[in-house]
């Protein structure tokens, strides 16, 4: 079919279970499995497997996923491509068996199309030194891929990718697609080596005691959820471009910042929520104030919170950033995130709760009683 082999040549290592977590690694055009698989004695053990593919077509020195036309997939090979790859993937063991992906250079594109295609079917990704599959034909609305988590590295050295898409994929990553991405950008090129790979281990082993703990995060259903909190029932569109945010801990607002005499009626307001304390936070900047509640009174899980065990639900961070943390149950997360409201937290369903937000400071009246409302939402979450 397609006029692509039967399945894919294939490199492992781990376990060989049928239920347990698969890595699936997708090399650069130009090279073989070989390139990937060798990172993973260096990547977590435990009841994890880890297979590279290689890539259909003969190209050079290697194989290659498909042609570039103008510096872009071939829209025709990667659609393709894309299905092969997920015809194979109904044959790996278990179908209930969580799935991430390990993109490298043109397999960040094949990565990022099956991710978009099939969202459905998987629980996260490592992208590295690559760019999205840009005008190659695949569908990129906002808010794709919330509830899956993304570890995206570049290097600030990359002679290979275009400069442009490199800006588009952070930027779609970060800001558009609903993703909670842990992001990095580093000296070099694109060396499987060092920091990079040490921080994708890290983030790579998080991700799987996650899911071992607690499932996949749930992924949105494509239905409006009700906010019974907002005038109306039902949450509209932030006005404008997202927010910049940081991509890292600490998490912070670092663009259209609001004015800090909102922040403060706001603050007045959430404080005044039934059973609310307020007090330092142990997770935020110094000057960071926190919604706390009685966790005696609540019969929330600890996902409903942001520190469970000190009862936090939401926080504050202080001048010049006024936006806050909540943790949202997640179709109301990826309410605000599809609508402007929310950047997710870049470690949600990695070690936070999959409903953990960043909630811009508003910016007017109206805006203030919109996040009123949302914050409101984590408490009535939190209260269970």
């Amino acid at each position: 079919m397609d006029g692509l082999p039967e399945e894919p040549m294939t490199a492992r290592w781990g376990t060989e279970h049928p239920a347990a977590p698969l890595v699936v690694g997708l090399h650069g055009n130009g090279t073989s499995e070989h390139s990937l698989i060798e990172l993973s004695p260096w990547l977590p053990y435990g009841p994890v497997a880890y297979v590279s593919l290689r890539a259909p077509h003969v190209g050079g020195s290697g194989y290659s996923w498909f042609p570039l036309v103008d510096g872009v997939p071939d829209a025709e090979a990667l659609a393709a491509t894309s299905r092969w790859v997920l015809r194979w993937l109904d044959t790996e063991g278990d179908p209930e068996r969580p799935v991430l992906l390990l993109g490298f250079r043109e397999g960040v594109a094949l990565a990022g199309a099956l991710m978009l295609l099939a969202p459905y079917r998987f629980a996260g990704a490592a992208l590295l030194y690559g760019a999205l599959p840009f005008d190659a034909g695949v569908a990129m609305p906002a808010a794709a891929l919330a509830g899956m988590p993304v570890f995206l590295a570049h290097g600030s050295d990359d002679v290979r990718t275009p400069p442009p898409l490199l800006h588009r994929t952070w930027d779609w990553l970060t800001r558009r697609s609903g993703a909670p991405v842990w992001a990095e950008r580093e000296p070099g090129g694109d060396q499987l080596a060092g920091k990079i790979v040490g921080d994708m281990g890290t983030w790579l082993g998080d991700r799987l005691d996650w899911v071992h703990a607690h499932g996949e995060n749930p992924l949105a259903d494509g239905d409006e959820p009700p906010w019974p909190t907002l005038q109306g029932g039902r949450l509209g569109c932030r006005a404008g471009e997202p927010p910049e945010t940081t991509t890292g801990i600490p998490q912070h607002q670092t663009s259209q910042n609001g004015p800090a005499a909102l922040a403060d009626t706001l603050w007045k307001r959430v404080a005044a929520f039934d059973g609310v304390t307020t007090g330092p936070t142990r997770v935020g900047v110094e000057g960071t104030r926190a919604l706390l509640l009685d966790r005696s009174t609540t019969a929330a899980p600890d996902d409903a919170f942001v520190l469970p065990d000190a009862g936090e639900f939401a926080h504050q961070h202080p001048a010049p950033d006024h936006s806050l943390h909540v943790t949202l149950p997640a179709e109301l997360a990826y309410d605000a995130v599809a609508k402007g409201w929310a950047v997710p937290h870049p470690l949600a369903g990695v070690r936070v709760s999959p409903g953990m937000v960043l909630v811009p400071g508003p910016r007017d009246d109206a805006e203030l009683e919109t996040v009123a409302g949302i914050v409101a939402a984590a408490h009535r979450h939190a209260r269970g």
